[in-house]
């Protein structure tokens, strides 16, 4: 009868332990971002130039960004997330992101998404933009995709 007993006890600890950890391992989602200057009219060819690439997981609601650009013809700024009401439509910024303050260089940064926001990444609606000290309102950007 204890035996019995052990044996049940060790089967339900066994169960519950792997509940546990289905629960805790979180999809990750993976997404791709090409860099390449904001649209642009003949005024800005003196001030709008480059490329680059990122990188971005999504794990729950926390967003990581990595990514590297280069050729821009005046400093890097700011890099910022920002949503679209569709893809290759400005919208408003959601979060900053760590970027090299040169020409060429690196972005990257974690973001905990708001759901709506989670479901506008999902949606294509998110982008980062790289501002530069020349083109203060964009040099350039890139679309999440899958």
């Amino acid at each position: 009868m204890a035996l019995r007993r052990s044996i049940a006890a060790l089967g339900i600890t066994a169960l519950l332990v792997s509940l546990a950890l289905a629960g805790a391992a979180q999809t990750q989602e993976r997404y791709k971002l090409r860099l390449f200057t904001v649209p642009m009219d003949g005024g800005m060819r003196s001030t709008v130039a480059g490329g680059g690439s990122a990188t971005a997981v999504l794990v729950g609601t926390k967003l990581t960004v990595n990514g590297t650009f280069e050729g821009l013809l005046s400093p890097a700024t700011l890099a910022r997330v920002h949503r679209g009401v569709a893809m290759g439509v400005r919208g408003p910024s959601l979060a900053d992101l760590t970027v090299t303050k040169a020409p060429k260089g690196t972005i990257s940064g974690s973001i905990d998404l708001m759901p709506e926001q989670v479901r506008s990444l999902k949606a294509g609606q998110l982008y980062i933009q790289i501002s530069s000290e020349r083109a203060p309102d964009g040099n350039l950007w890139g679309w999440f995709v899958r």
